[in-house]
């Protein structure tokens, strides 16, 4: 019976956690898996898919301008 005590020896030295550490930690792991859980809703909704874009008259539809050959 006494190696158990012995395994069961608390150093006040040592610096842990503790209770309130995993508590937190534990929050803080089912807010980040609520939000997951919402982005993944909201990622769903949203629609990809790109439309067949034609140029204008004026140029190109992203802004840069065509290099000029001659």
């Amino acid at each position: 019976m006494t190696h158990l005590v012995t395994l069961a020896e608390v150093d006040e030295n040592k610096v842990t956690p503790g209770v309130l550490g995993f508590i937190v930690f534990a929050v803080m792991a089912v807010a980040v898996w609520f939000l997951m859980k919402s982005m993944n809703r909201h990622m769903g909704r949203v629609d990809f898919t790109e439309s067949a874009e034609t140029e204008p008259e004026g140029g190109p539809v992203s802004g840069r301008a065509k290099p000029q050959q001659g």
